[in-house]
């Protein structure tokens, strides 16, 4: 069959309704018959339509390569490098080649470390061919194409299905539907949904991107997300940038206009700042701190396909979690203790058995599976009977039915399905339909589904016989019940300062129910309410959406908002879902989540994307992401204080005392120090008990402080090595006092900047221990490689000190015996590191201010005069009074209620959560609904009068 791609351009532009259009029509437009396509047609028809699958952007690895020099950290370091090569001549010395291969190196080494981290961060089908069936790959299939859809099988292709039996489809994934609905023949059937029964071939109408699901994954692809880890990252390269300008302007100032200093001294002064106050490493060390942390959360079933997700799901302080699947286990139970028996003569086993002959053994449904799962074994469905008749279930009747006969020889039917239909076979209708509404309104409430369970005799015998009149023999509960660690989870996750809102399309008695058994407490409003109709008390929807524990009923549509409005408060928001309706919301999200055995278009549109069931994969992903924000954090400050004490140390050394240190170790200690200090990445830390952010006034305050006062330190050792003979006169070394600075002084000068380099060297690298700790340095052991990288490091800068003699770079040995001493120094240095960390912490959280305010006047800055953290306490205390809460956790409560770090929301959900349970123990309400439903008793139902 030869086909024109001219014919198949209304196809191709998708100018003509395949899905609509009556099933012989179909044929015409896509030019093929029942029989299949042939093997040139399919290959025509991939030139035309292309493959069946998404299609990826390809980059070029080069310009990746290089695009990692491409940034203004590297701008000034390829400045440098320009200075080092073009602009150092004069004084009768050439360029200053040492530096700038030094700087190509440093340069390259990095890209190519980031280049490697990046880098590191199929389906078939039975299709009829030429009038034979073949197994192909999915991807190989184009518009005209017949395949077979069986059980099990996921739809490959968009399709129309042609001549058999009703198909019973899942396509919950794409639409939302929580159960599969009935596809007949003629009718279409979408890429990516599944097949749940039945067998029947079908005609592809669509391929790739052309289909629903490929329309809905582009969508998504075509927006664009700006991850804060960016804007971070530009920020404090900016800081540094500003930094160093400064210093080279008043440099600038000082030796050309003040001193009146040769060229080429100037521009070696330059050097020094532009190499050593750059934290070129820094953005391959954050890449590599996150591509490290990624495998480790790959190793715990989150596998992250933007790493910058990390640093916000470090900060994520709010998680919207679908119900079925991540918080319920999605598989339909009964709960035996509520089933009701409507007839004599039968207990609450019978009515099981009954449930059970009429369902399915093989190719069971949800409920089908639900009920025989309540069997000690599945057998026993259908153990001493003889099956005749089995009545599958359709959408008309609502109901399966099974007949049989039994040991005796007689022949029974029985039936299951929804209860109105039920109800409507028994006999006595009429006399039993007030209590059984009763019932099903008593589930309901309960957010429990009811399912009716018939029985009838059949005396004649034949399986067509009406038989006697049917009997109404009980209401059988059905509960998607919470996964075993879920009350669990939710509890740590407000621990955590991250609030769980339920996001169901359920009904909203349902989601109640299901929260209650959390513990995540019963706040929860349909999706109308956030249409502005029907508000709780007038509140505004932001308010609402803040202060509500879940929403039912929700469409994609709703979920969008939610996360929109949340992101509009300032917070940040990760949200789950597994199918095509939820790309939107996935994709708007902060940390969209895919969960295990979501769609491609789910995944694709997610960051991350989990590989098991349940919330506490993303709880453990949580901690994993704080603790990797915290080693990112921790080198931050790092960088940004080395930078502030390069700057300002060699400056003020500059400027006061006309001393100039080589720019050769000024790189020397980047390779050493920057390129030991990676292993941070791998470093242990502590991840925070709360949502963690960039704050950036810290990061910039405690880096300018630490930064400032190493400087000074170093100026201090300038200062009593070239002013005084304190170090000769009590530790026996020999003198670098100035006084000796006469003549050919050229041996002295290099022997005072190879020990500036060590005293430079080793405090600079020692202060990442006093920020990579939350408390005291010494306190918190660091990890192996750390500290194995700073030992390494500072051995080879000692011994750099203590024998090198290099004239290329400026430096001369100083023996051992200086060497020692400047680590006492050091160590002197290092002790005021930490406290100073503290006064910063302490300054910048407002506690000081605070506290003058609320003991020096009547006044309270608190919300209410602090009633909210009285009503808190009061909980906490009753929890622990009644064996609930150890006295630990309440005072980790405690500190983090005070001081407002606690996430309110998280503080809010918890308090609710308390609240309702406090009030089962407290109030005599409370008490006696909880000792009726301990014994099953419906309270409602009974007949209540009070006399006062």
């Amino acid at each position: 069959m030869v086909v024109e791609s001219g014919d198949l351009d209304a196809v191709l532009k998708e100018s003509v309704d395949l899905e609509k259009i009556p099933l012989e029509e179909v044929f015409n437009h896509l030019r093929c018959t029942r029989e299949g396509l042939s093997s040139d047609a399919v290959r025509k028809r991939l030139d035309l339509f292309g493959y069946n699958k998404l299609e990826e952007k390809k980059e070029s690895k080069i310009l990746k390569f290089l695009g990692f020099m491409w940034n203004p950290l590297s701008w000034v370091m390829e400045a440098a490098a320009i200075m080092a090569i073009a602009l150092a001549n004069g004084g009768g010395k050439g360029p200053d080649y040492q530096d700038f291969v030094g700087i190509l190196i440093l340069l390259i080494i990095n890209s190519t470390i980031s280049f490697i981290e990046e880098n590191n961060a199929g389906n078939a089908a039975a299709v009829l061919r030429g009038g034979t069936w073949n197994e192909e790959d999915a991807a190989m299939l184009v518009p005209g194409d017949v395949i077979s859809v069986k059980l099990g099988d996921i739809i490959p292709a968009d399709a129309r299905l042609l001549e058999g039996d009703p198909l019973k489809i899942d396509q919950s994934a794409l639409t939302g539907e929580s159960l599969p609905v009935t596809k007949h023949p003629g009718e279409g059937v979408y890429s990516g949904s599944t097949c749940k029964q039945g067998e029947i071939e079908a005609v592809v109408i669509a391929t790739g991107v052309h289909t629903f699901f490929g329309k809905a994954a582009h969508l998504v692809e075509s927006t664009t997300h700006v991850g804060h880890f960016q804007k971070v990252l530009t920020a404090i390269g900016n800081f540094c940038i500003c930094s160093i300008a400064a210093g080279i302007l008043i440099e600038i100032i000082v030796i050309y206009g003040v001193q009146k200093r040769k060229y080429r001294v100037g521009i070696d002064n330059l050097l020094v700042l532009l190499i050593g106050g750059i934290p070129i490493a820094m953005p391959t060390v954050l890449s590599v701190t996150m591509a490290i942390g990624s495998h480790r959360l790959s190793q715990q079933g989150a596998i992250t396909k933007r790493m910058t997700a990390i640093e916000e799901m470090a900060g994520m302080d709010v998680l919207c979690s679908d119900k079925t699947g991540t918080l319920t286990l999605n598989k339909l139970t009964v709960d035996k203790n509520l089933i009701e028996v409507l007839a004599k003569g039968v207990d609450k086993d019978m009515v099981v058995l009954m449930a059970a002959r009429a369902s399915r053994l093989e190719n069971q449904d949800a409920i089908d599976a639900a009920i025989v799962s309540m069997l000690a074994d599945p057998k026993e469905a259908r153990a001493g009977i003889r099956e005749v008749h089995f009545l599958p279930f359709n959408p008309t009747d609502k109901r399966t039915a099974l007949t049989y006969v039994d040991s005796a020889g007689k022949m029974h039917r029985v039936s299951k399905g929804a209860p109105e239909q039920i109800l409507n076979l028994a006999h006595n209708k009429s006399a039993i339909q007030k209590k059984v509404h009763s019932l099903i309104d008593k589930f309901a409430d309960r957010g429990l589904r009811s399912l009716g369970v018939a029985r009838q005799e059949v005396p004649s015998g034949n399986k067509d016989s009406h038989g006697d009149p049917w009997e109404l023999v009980g209401l059988l509960p059905l509960f998607d019940p919470p996964r075993h660690d879920s009350a669990e989870t939710i509890r740590r996750a407000l621990d955590l300062g991250v609030s769980v809102k339920m996001i169901t399309g359920d009904q909203l008695a349902i989601a109640k129910e299901t929260g209650r058994r959390l513990g995540m407490g019963t706040n929860m409003y349909p999706s109308s309410s956030l249409l502005g109709e029907n508000r709780d008390g007038g509140l505004p929807i932001d308010e609402l959406i803040e202060k509500a524990d879940g929403f039912a009923g929700v469409f994609p549509e709703h979920k969008y908002e939610i996360v929109n409005r949340l992101q509009g408060r300032k917070h940040i928001c990760g949200m789950t879902g597994d199918g095509v309706n939820d790309a939107p919301a996935l994709k708007k999200a902060d940390i969209g989540i895919a969960v295990a055995d979501s769609t491609d278009a789910a995944r694709s549109a997610s960051d991350i994307v989990l590989t098991e069931p349940g919330l506490s994969v993303i709880i453990s992903a949580v901690l994993t992401s704080r603790a990797i924000f915290q080693r990112m954090k921790n080198y931050t400050i790092y960088a940004v204080s080395i930078t502030i004490r390069i700057v300002l140390g060699f400056m003020l050394l500059t400027v006061f005392w006309k001393f100039d240190f080589p720019p050769f170790m000024v790189l020397v200690i980047a390779i050493l120090n920057d390129g030991t200090i990676m292993t941070i990445s791998k470093d242990k830390v502590k991840p925070s008990p709360l949502p963690d952010s960039w704050k950036l006034s810290e990061i910039f305050a405690t880096g300018v402080v630490l930064g400032s006062y190493m400087a000074l330190m170093t100026v201090v050792f300038f200062w009593v090595a070239y002013e005084t003979d304190f170090f000769p006169k009590h530790f026996h070394v020999s003198s670098f006092h100035k006084r000796h600075f006469q003549g050919d002084t050229t041996q002295l000068t290099q022997q005072l900047a190879s020990a500036v380099y060590l005293q430079v060297s080793t405090i600079s690298q020692a202060l990442i221990f006093v920020t990579r700790s939350r408390s005291w340095s010494f306190t918190e052991r660091p990890g192996f490689l750390l500290l194995f990288a700073f030992i390494i490091a500072q051995l080879i800068a000692s011994a750099i000190t203590a024998l090198a003699n290099w004239e290329f770079a400026g430096i001369r040995s100083v023996g051992w015996r200086w060497t020692g001493v400047i680590w006492v120094f050091n160590i002197v240095t290092y002790l005021l590191l930490d406290p100073l960390k503290f006064v910063v912490r302490y300054a910048l959280s407002g506690r000081a201010w605070n506290l003058v305010v609320d003991q020096r006047t009547p006044l309270s800055s608190k919300k209410d005069f602090g009633k909210e953290e009285r009503e808190a306490a009061w909980v906490i205390e009753q929890r622990s009074l009644h064996g609930l809460q150890s006295g630990e956790y309440r005072r980790s409560t405690d500190r983090r209620s005070s001081a407002g770090e606690a996430n309110n929301m998280a503080e809010e959900a918890r308090r609710r959560a308390e609240i309702a349970r406090l009030t089962e123990l407290h109030t005599l309400k409370g008490k006696v609904e909880n000792a009726a439903k301990l014994r099953g008793l419906d309270i409602e139902a009974m007949n209540t009068h009070y006399t006062l």
